[in-house]
């Protein structure tokens, strides 16, 4: 049986890039010739996919705003062995395209990382926040998932088949980079990260990230998938904070007791008893939940292994 040749494709998420989308296109063409070049539309009014059609994309369009509902579409449209996905606002440049895809189509990798943050990033972008935000965002996922992930919320990706198949999209926005990185550790993906070069954007150029909204929503979707892909961490922690409190307010009426025979707190003593019980109750919450999310893991698992046969 002929082998058949692995195919490369090169998404591109774009929500007014008129200025950059040309040259990024060109770029990833004369890096990748044999791939093909998706751009989608995300209700452009600078004529980006006028722009990218001419270039040699191909074009296709997504209606409801957010980075994260273009993903979300590429990855249910597209089929392909390797998936480089990029911005289209010329910040990476395709000098590392070649070696990406080649770690995820000779299986070395379910996902490789374009880590800005290892090379040029800091110094490149101008913008105070941006930076502190992605140090507090790489710590909390290094921290709460035990992993070493240097550059959380790059968009410079290659995927595997599996993984893009695979990958439950639910983000609607600009988080959509963290929750894939949170996926991947934690279903055990592997995992390769490569510096990268980063540039800022060209002048003319606006970023759609806005550092303050954008950014609580990455921290509400790092608590959210903490609290759904480790029950049993979470809901110890909210644990421990109730028993703390019943132990605080407890133990002074209890030595008082002991020393007197008299209660005169008994507020504190009832506000201590509820305390110990929600404590309890959020303590074998976290431990029924790990037992179903052990469940899904082990459903995933069975999951990926008819992508994978389905791909072959």
């Amino acid at each position: 049986m002929k082998k058949r040749n692995k195919t490369i494709a090169v998404l591109i998420p774009c929500y007014n890039e008129a200025k950059t989308i040309e040259k990024v296109i060109k770029d990833y063409k004369k890096a990748l010739p044999e791939a093909d070049i998706y751009v989608y539309d995300n209700n452009s009014s600078d004529h980006t996919d006028e722009i990218a059609s001419r270039a040699g994309a191909i074009v296709r369009y997504e209606y409801k705003q957010g980075k994260g509902n273009v993903i979300r579409s590429m990855f249910r449209d597209i089929d392909a062995d390797c998936y480089l996905m990029i911005d289209g606002d010329d910040t990476y440049p395709a000098e590392n395209a070649r070696e990406m895809c080649e770690l995820i189509l000779n299986g070395k990798a379910d996902m490789v990382i374009g880590d800005r943050l290892s090379s040029t990033y800091f110094t490149e972008n101008k913008r105070l926040f941006h930076n502190f935000g992605n140090r507090i965002v790489r710590l909390s996922i290094n921290i709460l998932f035990k992993n070493n992930v240097k550059d959380i919320m790059t968009g410079y990706r290659a995927f595997s088949y599996e993984f893009v198949k695979g990958f439950p999209v639910l983000s609607k926005g600009f988080e959509i980079e963290t929750e894939m990185t949170i996926h991947a550790v934690d279903k055990n993906f592997k995992l390769i990260e490569i510096p990268v070069t980063y540039r800022d954007r060209p002048e003319g150029s606006v970023s759609k990230l806005n550092t303050y909204s954008d950014g609580i929503k990455v921290l509400k979707t790092i608590a959210t998938l903490f609290k759904e892909y480790k029950p049993m961490a979470f809901f110890s922690i909210i644990a421990f904070i109730f028993l703390v409190i019943s132990l605080g307010l407890g133990i002074p009426v209890f030595i008082e007791y002991f020393n007197t025979g008299l209660v005169p707190k008994f507020p504190s003593l009832i506000v201590a008893g509820i305390s110990l019980v929600m404590a309890m109750l959020f303590w074998i919450t976290g431990l029924i939940l790990q037992v179903i999310a052990k469940k899904h893991h082990q459903l995933y698992e069975l999951y990926l292994n008819l992508i994978r046969r389905d791909n072959e």
